[in-house]
């Protein structure tokens, strides 16, 4: 039970962060705000952050400092994420999202995080 108790605290901002995505997922197309000249880049930026916060939680949450595998599970739940869409009216998974907005979110925040911290810990 101590166990537990240690490892659901590392995990609460993935957990946390799934439950944002999948929620903000769930809103219907005609519902999304519209930035106008700008929505594309807000939105896909937001892709972006957004799995690049991920894949940090995931790296927090996980025993040791598993760059490799904070990355993959920030695509694939991006994948589950965008398959999820494809149930919500007015919205369409895009693989464009997950191979390039949510990948490339993920892995540079992983490279600037393995840069500056990653290299002194011996990862």
């Amino acid at each position: 039970m101590k166990k537990l108790f240690s490892i659901v605290p590392r995990w609460l901002p993935a957990l946390v962060l799934m439950i944002v995505i999948f929620l903000v997922s769930s809103r219907p197309g005609d519902g999304l705000p519209n930035f106008h000249d700008w929505d594309y880049f807000v939105k896909k930026g937001g892709h972006a952050v957004g799995y690049g916060l991920l894949a940090l939680s995931y790296l927090h949450a996980l025993p040791k400092r598993n760059y490799v595998l904070a990355w993959l599970l920030a695509v694939l739940y991006s994948a589950t994420d965008e398959f999820h869409q494809s149930f919500v009216p007015g919205r369409h998974p895009s693989a464009t999202d997950v191979l390039v907005f949510d990948n490339l979110g993920a892995l540079i925040t992983l490279l600037i995080h393995y840069w500056k911290y990653g290299r002194q810990a011996g990862n």
